[in-house]
C-alpha cells in the first residue's frame, strides 16, 4: 500500500520562516543542549533549527514551547516564551498541559493490553460487549475497527461555533451522553471499507474498557500505565476544569469585542486555561509533561506497554481509503503514520485543545523522539500548525 509523503511539508516551513517575527513580549526563556550522532538516513540533531523553531516566543501565534528531542542518535531540550502573557513570567521547562488526542495512544494501549489478557478480542463486537449502545439499526461494529478509525460511527453535532465553545466551556458530559448523540445519525460507511478520524472510537473503546474490568477507564489507565512507567506528572481530570500543579496559560485569539477578551499586541484573546474536558474524555483529556510523554513513548515503542503481537498493530495502517477524500489511509490504532521528505517514516501522535498543540512522535527504532507542547493561539484551526510543523520537522529532518 502506497501513503502519501508529506511533500507540502517543506513549503509550509519556508513560509513560516519567511514570515516576519513578531517582536518579543519579553526576552524568551531559552535553555537547550545537544549531542549529535549520525545514523543511517536520520539527519544529526540540528540545535539551530530547532532553536530557530521556538525562537521569538511569545508572539501573536504562541506564547511558550517546549520541546524535548531524544533517541540514541542524539538529544536537545529547548524552551521558549512566557507562562503568562499578562505578567510576562518566563517559561521553565516541566510544566504540565493538555495533551489532546495523544490521549488516544493511551486509551488504544489499554484496550491492546486487555486483548493480550483475553479480555478483549479484536474480532468481538460493541454489540456484544455493550448491548444497547448502538441502535438495532447498525451494522456489526468490531473492537478492532474502533481503534484503527474504520468503524463507520458517526460523531455528535456538538457546537463548532468558538463563541458557543467558549460559553459552555465548564459544561459536562457523560460518556454515554455523547455517544447517544453521536449514533442519533446513521452510519458513516460499512465498517472495515473506510477510514474516518473521529472521537467517537475512543469514547467506545473506553466504555469496553470500563465493561470488561468492572472499572473506572481513569483508573485502569493510571494503573496499567502511568504508575508503572514512572509518570508522576501525568493524570486524567475527570470533571474538573483547572490543572494542577504548574502549568502554562492557555490562551484563544478572538474578535473584538468578544467576553472577556483583552488586547495583545495586536490581537484579542481569551484565556482558555480551565475548561471541561468531559466532551474528548479518553480521545482527549489526559493532563502531562513533556518528559512524561517522552516516558511513555519510549516504552511504548520498546515492547515494555502492549506485547509484541497488539503492539504491531500501533504500527499498522488499514489498507483503505479516507472516508471523503479517498487518499490512502494514515492513521494505525492509536497514532499515525508519516513518511518525511527524505523518505524518513515517522509514527506519533499530535492533539490540540484550545490553547495548546501537543504532539509525540519517534522512528520506529526509537532513534529519534520529539514531544512538543505549544502554547498555541489558535491551536483547533483548520490546516497544519506552521510553528508545530517547523518543530516537527528540525526534529525530523534537521
Amino acid at each position: 500500500m502506497k501513503h502519501a509523503k508529506l511533500t507540502v511539508a517543506a513549503a509550509v516551513l519556508a513560509l513560516a520562516a519567511l514570515a516576519p517575527a513578531a517582536p518579543a513580549l519579553a526576552a524568551p526563556a531559552y535553555h537547550a543542549h545537544s549531542a549529535l550522532v549520525r545514523k543511517g538516513q536520520l539527519p544529526p540533531v540540528n540545535p539551530a533549527a530547532l532553536e530557530k523553531a521556538i525562537a521569538g516566543l511569545p508572539t501573536t501565534d504562541a506564547t511558550v514551547a517546549e520541546v524535548r528531542v531524544g533517541g540514541s542518535a542524539g538529544s536537545w531540550r529547548g524552551v521558549a516564551g512566557v507562562t503568562d502573557v499578562r505578567t510576562g513570567r518566563p517559561a521553565r521547562a516541566g510544566a504540565r498541559f493538555r495533551v489532546g488526542s495523544v490521549t488516544k495512544m493511551l486509551t488504544t494501549a489499554v484496550v491492546l493490553q486487555l486483548v493480550a489478557e483475553g479480555r478483549l478480542s479484536l474480532d468481538g463486537t460493541v454489540q456484544e460487549y455493550l448491548p444497547g449502545l448502538l441502535p438495532a439499526s447498525y451494522p456489526t461494529i468490531r473492537v478492532g475497527q474502533l481503534l484503527n478509525h474504520t468503524s463507520g460511527l458517526p460523531s455528535p453535532h456538538l457546537t463548532d461555533d468558538f463563541a458557543d465553545v467558549y460559553a459552555t466551556r465548564f459544561r459536562t458530559y457523560t460518556p454515554r451522553e455523547y455517544v447517544a448523540r453521536a449514533v442519533e445519525n446513521p452510519v458513516e460507511f460499512e465498517p472495515g471499507t473506510r477510514q474516518h478520524y473521529l472521537n467517537i472510537n475512543t469514547f467506545v473503546a473506553a466504555l469496553l474498557i470500563e465493561k470488561v474490568t468492572g472499572r473506572s477507564f481513569e483508573r485502569e489507565v493510571t494503573g496499567r500505565i502511568l504508575r508503572p512507567l514512572g509518570m508522576r506528572d501525568s493524570y486524567l481530570p475527570g470533571e474538573t476544569v483547572r490543572i494542577r500543579g504548574r502549568h502554562n496559560r492557555a490562551y484563544q485569539v478572538v474578535p473584538e469585542g468578544f467576553p472577556d477578551a483583552f488586547r495583545y499586541r495586536d490581537v484579542y484573546l481569551v484565556d482558555m486555561t480551565d475548561m471541561s474536558v468531559t466532551s474528548t474524555w479518553a480521545s482527549g483529556d489526559l493532563v502531562s509533561t513533556t518528559a512524561d510523554l517522552e516516558r511513555f513513548v519510549v516504552a511504548l515503542f520498546s515492547g515494555e506497554v502492549v506485547p509484541a503481537p497488539q503492539l504491531e498493530l500501533m504500527f499498522t495502517v488499514p489498507d483503505v481509503p479516507t472516508f471523503g477524500t479517498g487518499e490512502p489511509a494514515a492513521y494505525t490504532s492509536g497514532m499515525s503514520r508519516a513518511v518525511l521528505p527524505g523518505g524518513l517514516v515517522v509514527y506519533g501522535k499530535t492533539g490540540a485543545r484550545y490553547g495548546s498543540a501537543a504532539g509525540v512522535g519517534a522512528t520506529r527504532d526509537l532513534s529519534r523522539t520529539l514531544v512538543y507542547a505549544i502554547g498555541s493561539t489558535d491551536a483547533k484551526a483548520q490546516g497544519q500548525n506552521e510553528r508545530a510543523m517547523a518543530v516537527s520537522l528540525a526534529a525530523f529532518a534537521g
